[in-house]
């Protein structure tokens, strides 16, 4: 079941099916040579001229004036050659299916995931990759834990595969990546094993999308993608010290200039609709290019990617999907649009969060907001970071801004509670939707998010009891697709999540005047640790999830999925009961786990 690359290596990576609605579609592929791309579905053909980026040639073909809710096999040919589907390939023909309005929503959503082999030595250091095994339960190729379990049953295909951060490791590499780095460059020199530049980004999102079952799977599907810190550094725009530290070294330039301009290539160009590409500085010159030679963007892009680094507010990597009046989904760029002056320390600087403040509006049945990180850690977890950001800032003073400066970056607490602002403003903003005042109240706000490598899910209220609120405000956690924690971490994680580490962290948090929190929330169930992808369905008000990993049985390369957790509103849009859902957990696993924390806890 390894990967290949299409007639003579014609096609070196895709295609990737992308932004698909009711009536069009968006193809992405990477070709060997200058090329012209056709993608072919049914009576629809489109063609698009590849643009080159420092020696590598893509193309995002465009087809329009398809009909609402039908699903079609698709082809792909360069210079008139066939080239995908590959012949003889074990896996169904890749389809283009486009949304029907009013059909329920069905996406699947999940982060954090390393690209390394799929036999015994892979599993074992890095388990059973969550995407793949869906996608070869998906394909029909594999059977399930449980035949009789509809949500393993081969069924229609999701709307959407959101991937929510760190598709790619570029500090954290892997034994391939490592071998095709050290034929190029000398390892011994920064930036060492880590990345340096657009030729070792390409490389990597290469080992990260080849894979047989994987490919088919991004092909068929269509993807939305967002980047969080991994993709570019560990803890990427932490604080301005941070910042500081690595413009200063020799190597850091060179890695967000790649980093950035691979990220708009590899995964923002085909979150873009149709109106948006229009718009888009970048692919404005691919459409415009009327010459024969194809168009070499390496320049522009590097320059983009320089710009938009220094000057955040110059371009906006969040964006917006409107599936009719069932959901809207938000997608917020967590990392890159952050403002780190002290004085003014955000999440998001203050364009980025005036539009996000426009997209947080009712009138539809589901508020769903894409965000790498978190909005609603464990307590005691959301409490520690808003305490070191206060003593990071002086609250303690210059000692103590010291000590918080190196804790944060340590420990890496810089999510939503490490930029309190943020959070209270957007926390205000969520409460105002679930109350009615910003439109129609939707039946949920969901928080959609990764990074943490554990999983969960939190229901949230106002602080303020007497603030009433029509929406259930949920937070659902799918992270890690494959990078499992080590069992100390795991240990660690969950100790933070329960007992007195909330408690304890609110103290902290008050001895340096944080303001309470607009909302208060709690563990609906979890965490839990297994590599697992996420799939969640609205139908009206009502809402499902359900978390599903890989199991080795007899073959490593051939994995049952089965089934982590689930979670479910009723027909109203309500938790079964006051505070707690129904929740169903893989052999009890992590009810057991945490059952011997809480004693764990006790004895100390």
């Amino acid at each position: 079941m390894s990967g290949s690359d299409g007639s003579d290596g014609t096609l070196v990576l895709g295609p990737l099916l992308r932004y698909v609605d009711d009536t069009s579609a968006a193809v992405w592929v990477e070709t060997r040579d200058a090329c012209t791309v056709t993608v072919s579905r049914g009576a629809a053909t489109a063609s698009a001229r590849t643009f080159a980026v420092h020696g590598h040639h893509y193309a995002l073909v465009e087809l329009g004036d398809l009909e609402p809710g039908t699903t079609e096999a698709y082809t792909v040919t360069v210079d008139g050659e066939s080239v995908w589907p590959e012949p003889g390939s074990a896996f169904p023909a890749p389809v283009i299916a486009t949304l029907e309005p009013g059909r329920p929503l069905h996406l699947a959503f999940g982060s954090c995931r390393t690209s390394v082999s799929h036999d015994e030595r892979g599993n074992r250091s890095h388990g059973v990759d969550a995407l793949r095994a869906w996608a070869l339960r998906t394909a029909g190729l594999v059977a399930a834990a449980d035949p009789d379990d509809p949500d393993l049953s081969p069924q229609r295909l999701p709307d959407l595969l959101l991937f929510l951060g760190d598709q790619v490791y570029a500090d954290e590499t892997t034994d391939e990546m490592r071998a095709f780095i050290r034929s190029r460059r000398d390892i011994e020199q920064p930036p060492w094993t880590e990345l340096k530049d657009y030729e070792e980004y390409a490389h990597l999102y290469s080992l990260a999308w080849a894979d047989a079952a994987n490919r088919w799977l991004l092909s068929t599907v269509p993807s939305a993608m967002i980047f969080d810190d991994h993709d570019i550094r560990d803890d990427w725009n932490t604080s301005e010290a941070w910042r500081r530290t690595m413009e200063a070294t020799s190597w850091w330039h060179g890695r967000i200039v790649g980093g950035l301009a691979s990220y708009w290539v590899y995964q923002h160009l085909g979150n873009l609709s149709p109106a948006e590409r229009a718009q888009d500085e970048l692919y404005a010159l691919v459409r415009a290019h009327e010459g024969v030679d194809e168009l070499d963007l390496s320049e522009v892009i590097d320059a983009f990617a320089d710009r938009v680094d220094q000057q955040p507010k110059t371009y906006r990597w969040s964006y917006r999907r409107d599936f009719d009046t069932q959901a809207r989904l938000v997608v917020v760029d967590s990392r890159a649009a952050r403002e780190l002056d002290p004085d003014s320390r955000a999440l998001l600087d203050p364009v980025e969060a005036a539009w996000l403040d426009e997209q947080l509006r009712g009138d539809v049945d589901h508020l769903l907001v894409g965000t790498s990180l978190p909005f609603l850690l464990a307590r005691g977890l959301h409490h520690l970071e808003a305490f070191s950001e206060a003593l990071a800032h002086g609250a303690w003073g210059r000692g103590g801004s010291r000590v918080g400066e190196k804790v944060r970056q340590l420990v890496d607490l810089e999510h939503w509670g490490a930029f309190q602002a943020s959070f209270q403003q957007v926390a205000r903003q969520v409460i105002a939707v679930a109350a009615g005042e910003r439109g129609r109240a939707p039946s949920t706000v969901t928080f959609l998010s990764g990074d943490v490598h554990h999983s969960y899910v939190s229901e949230a209220r106002p602080t303020d009891v007497s603030r009433p609120v029509r929406s259930t405000i949920l937070q659902a956690v799918c992270s890690p697709i494959r990078n499992p924690l080590s069992r100390n971490m795991r240990f660690a994680t969950a100790v933070s999540s329960y007992g007195v580490a909330g408690p304890v962290g609110r103290l902290a948090s008050r001895s340096t005047r944080v303001a309470d929190s607009p909302l208060t929330w709690r563990y609906a169930e979890g965490p839990w640790f297994d590599n697992n992808l996420a799939c969640l369905q609205v139908d009206g008000p009502s809402l499902r999830m359900w978390w599903v990993t890989g199991e080795v049985v007899d073959d490593h390369e051939r994995p049952r999925l089965a089934k982590v957790a689930s979670y479910a509103l009723d027909e109203h849009g309500r938790p079964p009961s006051p505070g707690r859902v129904v929740h169903r957990l893989r052999r009890g696993v992590a009810r057991r786990f945490r059952a011997k924390v809480r004693d764990r806890v006790r004895q100390r």
